[in-house]
């Protein structure tokens, strides 16, 4: 391979993984110990991405878990996992995929273990989020944002 076509190759790569954030709530310790009830769980999940330099990216997956029996909230457990990501000579088309399918997929794994990890240390069992389609998350994006434009020309997607 010549120096240039390794110039202008496509370059992707994890440069760090964090906890950029991290909380936890047990509202109603010590009685939600007592509940013999099983908890819902619920789930909500929004990504994020930014340019922060040169070909360099900042990719935030943000996991909110949340147990409640009826109205009583037994934890609350938000994670903002990130992720700094080398991204070049990729077609500006191909960018926003990587951002939104890519790079949460990357950082799922991590932002699962710290929320049962925190959820373990709060002394409930641990809960074991299920794998998350984030290229399905993107498509149904795309539809709502077609939809919504109606049809015609290329529609840009905006990275939550």
């Amino acid at each position: 391979m010549s120096d240039q076509a390794q110039t202008n190759a496509p370059v992707f790569s994890i440069e760090k993984i964090y906890v950029k954030d991290l909380s936890l709530e047990v509202p109603n310790a010590p009685h939600c110990f007592l509940e013999r009830e099983q908890a819902q769980v619920n789930l909500q999940m929004q990504t994020g991405g930014e340019a922060v330099g040169e070909g360099i990216f900042n990719v935030v997956l943000t996991l909110t878990v949340t147990a409640k029996v009826g109205e009583k909230t037994h934890f609350l457990v938000e994670a903002a996992q990130a992720g700094i990501f080398q991204i070049r000579n990729v077609p500006q088309e191909e960018l926003e995929p990587i951002i939104a399918v890519a790079c949460p997929n990357i950082l799922f794994p991590y932002a699962r273990e710290t929320i049962s990890d925190a959820i373990t240390r709060a002394g409930f069992p641990p809960v074991l989020l299920a794998p998350v389609n984030f290229e399905a998350i993107y498509r149904q994006r795309l539809e709502q944002q077609e939809a919504q434009q109606g049809a015609g020309g290329p529609h840009e997607v905006p990275i939550q």
